[in-house]
């Protein structure tokens, strides 16, 4: 009896011993499968972050501008392309938004699968990594379109800008 007690006590405390999964990090979600949703609070955070490291100001998620990120991924996308003018130069599209930017910057990308591999692909561009780094903006948008039958699948844009008078 007391060998059958030990052996369900012994069961019992391995069943609580059992570790929950840890769950990854948003920024290593795979953005190339159906219904993948970027988490721009994740995203916001990791460009804040880059940029306090730069000495710089955090960025705040605008709505706005995460339309016109989306609709700027969209058109790469369906048209298999990445580029900036595919629809519109940026600053027409911000205009023809009616967004009142006084700065803005846009990053693109496409073949990047994560967050973190889109951000490192902009970190190590000198260009991209200007954009991350502008002074002055102070509001975010970005978004990454699937596309699977095209070449590179992700298509990744950030848009950085300020609303505030210089």
């Amino acid at each position: 009896m007391r060998a059958a007690a030990a052996i369900l006590i012994t069961f019992l405390l391995a069943g609580c011993a059992t570790e929950a999964p840890i769950e990854q990090p948003s920024m290593y979600a795979d953005m190339a499968v159906p219904g993948a949703r970027l988490d721009a609070q994740a995203a916001a955070v990791m460009i804040s972050q880059y940029r306090q490291n730069n000495v710089l100001g955090s960025v705040v998620i605008d709505p706005d501008l995460m339309k016109l990120a989306e609709s700027q991924s969209q058109a790469m996308a369906a048209a298999n392309k990445m580029d900036h003018d595919v629809r519109a130069p940026l600053a027409r599209r911000l205009t023809g938004a009616g967004y009142p930017a006084t700065v803005a910057v846009e990053n693109i990308s496409a073949g990047y699968h994560t967050l973190a591999e889109a951000f490192s692909g902009w970190r190590d561009s000198p260009p991209h990594r200007a954009n991350m780094l502008k002074s002055g903006v102070t509001r975010m948008g970005i978004a990454a379109s699937y596309a699977p039958n095209t070449k590179y699948k992700v298509f990744w844009t950030m848009i950085l800008a300020s609303t505030e008078t210089r």
